[in-house]
């Protein structure tokens, strides 16, 4: 299962975990910089250009391989918005080695989709100058560019809630820990290199579950068809009465509406 962000954490995507009860492993991780994995330095995140994107397929592989036990064994990636892209990415690099791709809203795959679905879905951009300035610059809390801990209190609460995808991180349980660093520089990244994550997955044979919400504003019917019309054989399903972090989070959609859909897909693959 593979959370969102970038600088998310999977605490959110727990209901997963009753994936368990129909005989699959379910395998969580904090990707790095996130949640309560390892916090790094800027640099450390920007200094290898676009090859850091390299580095985090390295670690979703060195996870897969960890809890694989046989080399037959079936491999499903399940990705919520930034773990979308990521899962797609990694896909279409190692098709052989996936068995079958879950995507949840991811915001888009080429980099000008990717922009253009955060700043529509946005009231403030997260990566924008305005987060810059509050995480940077604070008339309260002042931090400087690696002091994680008061970073990522901030980055929270500029996105606890959005009326526009229908997220709500306010409740209990939403997430362990932001991750700002992580977040800023991959964006940086982003806007300097311009990555394409849909590179080379038209060749994965698999269907892939591509799943939108009714409550995210942002993802409308067309936005869902145009960013699914990357993989050869994409399987749209619309869950009604939730937004963009519902589908993998909220515990009776999940029950009523994902899990049934996702059974079937793993059942079928």
């Amino acid at each position: 299962i593979l959370h969102g962000g970038p600088g998310g954490d999977y605490r959110d995507k727990l209901v997963c975990k009753s994936l368990a009860d129909s005989g699959y492993r379910v395998v969580f991780y904090d990707q790095r910089g996130s949640g309560l994995s390892q916090r790094l330095t800027e640099h450390e995140f920007s200094a290898p250009g676009v090859s850091i994107l390299d580095t985090l397929y390295h670690e979703l592989a060195g996870v897969i391989g960890y809890y694989t036990t046989h080399p037959g064994q079936k491999v499903y990636l399940v990705g919520h918005s930034w773990g979308g892209i990521l899962a797609t990415a990694f896909t279409a690099r190692h098709p052989s080695a996936i068995r079958g791709l879950v995507v949840s809203e991811p915001g888009g795959l080429t980099w000008p989709d990717i922009k253009t679905y955060v700043e529509r879905s946005r009231s403030m951009g997260l990566w924008s100058e305005a987060l810059n300035n509050a995480v940077y610059f604070d008339q309260f809390i002042t931090a400087n560019r690696n002091q994680h801990e008061l970073l990522d209190y901030k980055f929270a609460l500029k996105a606890a809630k959005n009326d526009i995808t229908g997220e709500d991180n306010t409740v209990p349980g939403s997430f362990w820990r932001k991750g700002a660093v992580i977040n800023k520089a991959l964006w940086d990244v982003g806007e300097k290199f311009h990555p394409d994550f849909s590179e080379g997955i038209n060749a994965f044979s698999s269907s892939v579950l591509f799943l939108y919400s009714d409550r995210n504003t942002t993802y409308k019917k067309d936005w869902a068809e145009k960013i699914s019309g990357a993989y050869k054989y994409p399987q749209l399903v619309l869950v009604k009465g939730t937004g963009h972090s519902g589908i993998l989070g909220d515990q009776h959609i999940w029950k009523q509406q994902t899990m049934p859909h996702l059974i079937k897909y793993l059942q079928t693959h």
